[in-house]
């Protein structure tokens, strides 16, 4: 069964969008364009988490057990629920009290859109 990645990302998160297109130019000027495959469009998401120890961790977790080649639900700002990979991420730490395990880390990672037959 495919696990749903459930954590809210910071505010503000800007997705890409690409529409995969084949294009032959001919010497007169004409341009012909046609669609590449049934999913045409692919979606990029660059997300930041940042928040105490307690909250980084289980997202941290998440994503090292859904290294970039295993796919996982979520649902994009304005989308539909589809499949996503994740193929690497930043982890920062911003200080805090180590003493008290109240250490504050900034976690940034890309999800992209995974298509399946």
């Amino acid at each position: 069964m495919t696990d749903t990645f459930n954590w809210p990302p910071l505010v503000g998160p800007a997705g890409a969008g690409t529409f995969r297109v084949r294009s032959n130019q001919f010497g007169d000027g004409y341009k012909q364009v046609v669609a590449d495959g049934l999913n045409t469009e692919s979606q990029s998401w660059p997300l930041t988490f940042l928040g105490y120890n307690a909250k980084v961790a289980p997202i941290l977790a998440f994503l090292r057990a859904h290294p970039g080649y295993v796919p996982f639900y979520w649902t994009p700002p304005l989308g539909v629920r589809g499949l996503y990979t994740c193929a690497g991420y930043v982890l920062t730490p911003q200080g805090g009290d180590a003493s008290k395990g109240e250490d504050v880390y900034q976690l940034q990672c890309t999800f992209d859109e995974y298509f399946v037959p």
